[in-house]
């Protein structure tokens, strides 16, 4: 049977074990630096730390990073990838994901999602249960799209940079790297690099 590991032990990661089940992968393992004081994430048991998981690369079939906070996860990806782990990505069943959109390794598409059609999406990403990626729309690496928001055809997102829950971008816009678009916030222009913005149209915070 193939086995799956699964870098964090998160309330996340549990997610991404169940859309890994839904994916056909029945033999998984967490591992996680809070290891030993933490042995399991629900029903999964937590066996070892990030260097336990380096040292037995070779027993796993796929490794992917299940850490929401996106700077740790690259930051892991690129730890894994420098030691040739065979890192997978994710598309839940019940994710709709067009045939010509692209998605990059070790991302994980939860169920609800849609992405149409010359969509792009870089490594490591997180789509979460429900968003929707318009046509053409390019996010970069690392990137967080959370539960239920909506980017319209076009946009463009930069590395790193998390979209809140039920947060609504309009078509063609530009959102820098290292942005934080907080939760029901409604972007309807340019958003800088490393801003924070908020509410209803979306404004940098201050």
């Amino acid at each position: 049977m193939k086995k799956l590991a699964i870098l964090g032990a998160s309330g996340h990661g549990k997610v991404v074990a169940d859309t890994a089940e839904c994916c056909g992968w029945h033999s998984i393992e967490f591992f996680d630096d809070a290891w030993p004081v933490r042995q399991d994430n629900g029903v999964w048991s937590i066996v070892g730390d990030t260097t336990a998981l380096l040292a037995c690369l070779p027993e796993y079939a796929g490794v992917i990073v299940a850490i929401g906070d996106n700077r740790i996860r690259q930051s892991k990806l690129a730890e894994l990838q420098a030691e040739d782990a065979e890192l997978i990505t994710l598309l839940h069943p019940a994710a709709t994901v067009s045939r010509y959109a692209c998605i990059g390794v070790g991302s994980v598409v939860f169920a609800g999602v849609v992405v149409n059609a010359d969509a792009s999406v870089g490594l490591g990403a997180i789509l979460n249960t429900g968003c929707s990626i318009d046509h053409d729309c390019v996010l970069g690496d690392a990137v967080h799209v959370s539960p239920g928001a909506r980017l319209a055809g076009g946009v463009r997102v930069g590395d790193l940079s998390w979209i809140g829950i039920g947060a609504s971008v309009r078509q063609l816009l530009q959102i820098g790297s290292r942005v934080v678009v907080g939760a029901g916030a409604a972007v309807v222009c340019n958003i800088a690099d490393n801003a924070t913005v908020a509410g209803v149209p979306a404004r940098v915070a201050r």
